[in-house]
């Protein structure tokens, strides 16, 4: 389905990703209408698909997940058995939280969460166990520096 999406839609997407648990009063205030065709606007993004799970965002540090590693995969298998097992490990690994197939000289970047080191060297061991991999680079993060997943909706 297509959707127009206007200057309303994006003030409503906006304040939707700053912060999703807030009232439908709220959201209305914040774009100027009332709760009614806001919410109208809402349930049509959701049906178009512009609009997916809602969720909340923890503070992983503050868990203990203190440790944030970049891995790069190099592969020699680029097959469908190979991509099927891997795509099963890293979708089974609750350590991943993103995973990017690249074009260029690295075939996968993965974002891997963990509390230490010696969790990152557990989750490396239990994947390669699953999967032949021909070259991985662990990146370990010292400092993020900007983390969102809002959209730049001014670009719409």
């Amino acid at each position: 389905m297509s959707v127009r999406i206007d200057a309303t839609d994006r003030k409503i997407l906006a304040a939707l990703q700053a912060d999703a648990a807030q009232s439908l009063d709220e959201i209305a205030k914040t774009v100027g209408s009332s709760k009614t065709p806001v919410w109208n606007r809402i349930r049509k993004l959701r049906e178009a698909g512009i609009i997916g799970q809602q969720t909340v965002l923890l503070d992983a540090e503050a868990l203990g997940f203190e440790a944030c590693f970049f891995v790069l995969i190099r592969t020699s298998e680029h097959d469908a058995d190979w991509q099927g097992k891997f795509l099963k490990a890293l979708k089974s690994r609750p350590e991943v939280q993103e995973a990017h197939r690249l074009a260029g000289d690295i075939d996968y970047i993965l974002k891997v969460r963990v509390r230490n080191a010696r969790a990152y060297d557990n989750f490396y061991q239990a994947l390669i166990s699953e999967v032949k991999v021909h070259n991985v680079t662990a990146l370990l993060s010292m400092e993020e520096i900007k983390s969102t997943v809002a959209l730049p909706l001014l670009d719409l």
